[in-house]
């Protein structure tokens, strides 16, 4: 990080993961992770004022993400990811749960800035999530040493082709509980709604669309527009998180909430409306596409019942406000009787949208956090 003039530079690149996008850092430019790093962050978004003019974020969750990317220490991954919800309601950062989206531009990151060599036309990227302790391994087209971005492949909520990045997670289950089940039941009663509480990729809350007066097939925008629905959802949502294990959950950004319906078309196994959890999702986040799968397949929760095509087919496709998502979700039994997801593939793109540096006040940093006083 340097500074020039009143100002701090910091190097980051701009880019779409899935149905998302944010700038992406070496954690090398950054301040150690702490108060300062975060004031960083939070003002270079822009997260302090409503509309984001001063700075480099959106004025909603799809549009307020970070990614710091390291070179892995572990034996089993090449990179580690952290990644970074601004909160928009109340300006700060959590890192409490992963972002399968961004993580669909990890990989292409990481080659293009020499942290992975590529090689030949595939190359596998080996990527550790630090937020939630997980490995996923990704599958990005690649070219005379770079990442590849044209393609045929299209997910819906994004415009256009590009090339396919697949992303395959590995054991998911209990990305924060240790549990797939994080209460020991499949399904249970909270705040007089039935619930199935799953942890694969994401801890979730699930319950009947139906169950809130709804079809399950409404628009974002008619969901957001109901306060009071809203209200309902974060009730329960925080009810969820205490019975997960998780304790009390109003400041934190999960455990995560989807309603589920049965399907409108043929080719969809599920309706899902997803929370992000104080508004819902304008199409559907991947590691909640993750747990909608597993939860789908595990006999007895409130999504196996409403889900069209049973656990004999592996593929589940969600639909979401902005059309469809697959996933390919394997459960298998283990030795102790205990049930474990030990994959969850599924398809996105990326795209590689700018590369520069975003300006930070240096008056503003010394006044936050005394960042370069003593230096």
């Amino acid at each position: 990080m340097q500074q020039i003039a009143d100002q701090y530079v910091v190097p980051c690149v701009v880019m779409r993961g899935g149905t998302s996008k944010g700038p992406f850092f070496l954690e090398h430019d950054l301040p150690k992770p702490g108060v300062q790093r975060d004031q960083l962050l939070l003002r270079l978004m822009g997260a302090l004022e409503p509309r984001r003019v001063d700075g480099i974020g959106g004025i909603d969750s799809l549009t307020n993400k970070i990614a710091i990317i390291s070179r892995s220490e572990r034996a089993d991954a090449d990179v580690d990811y952290l990644f970074g919800q601004i909160c928009v309601h109340k300006n700060t950062i959590d890192y409490s749960v992963n972002c399968g989206n961004m993580l669909a531009a990890v990989g292409p990151f990481a080659i293009d800035t020499g942290l992975v060599p590529a090689t030949d036309s595939q190359t596998q990227v080996r990527i550790y999530n630090v937020n939630t302790e997980k490995i996923i391994h990704a599958s990005i087209r690649t070219s005379q040493g770079r990442a590849l971005y044209e393609g045929d492949a299209a997910i819906d909520g994004v415009a256009g082709n590009a090339a396919a990045v697949w992303l395959d997670f590995k054991a998911v289950q209990g990305s924060k509980t240790g549990k797939l089940l994080p209460t020991g039941k499949e399904r249970e009663i909270l705040n007089g709604i039935e619930v199935s509480c799953v942890d694969a990729a994401v801890p979730m809350i699930l319950a009947r669309a139906s169950d809130f007066g709804l079809s399950g097939f409404e628009s974002a925008e008619q969901i957001n527009a109901d306060q009071g629905l809203l209200d309902r959802v974060e009730l329960l949502r925080q009810a969820g998180g205490r019975a997960m294990g998780l304790g009390e959950v109003a400041k934190s950004e999960m455990p995560k909430l989807t309603l589920v319906a049965p399907p409108q078309t043929a080719e969809g196994s599920i309706a899902g409306r997803y929370f992000m959890p104080y508004t819902c999702h304008t199409s559907f986040a991947v590691t909640g596409a993750v747990c909608l799968a597993a939860a789908a397949a595990v006999e007895g929760t409130v999504v196996h019942e409403l889900v069209k095509q049973q656990p004999a087919n592996p593929v589940v496709c969600i639909e979401h406000p902005s059309g469809k998502l697959k996933v390919e979700a394997t459960v298998q039994t283990s030795s102790d009787g205990s049930q474990v997801v030990t994959s969850a593939k599924l398809l996105r793109t990326a795209r590689r949208l700018m590369a520069g540096d975003v300006y930070v006040p240096l008056g503003f940093m010394q006044a936050e956090t005394g960042l370069g006083e003593t230096e």
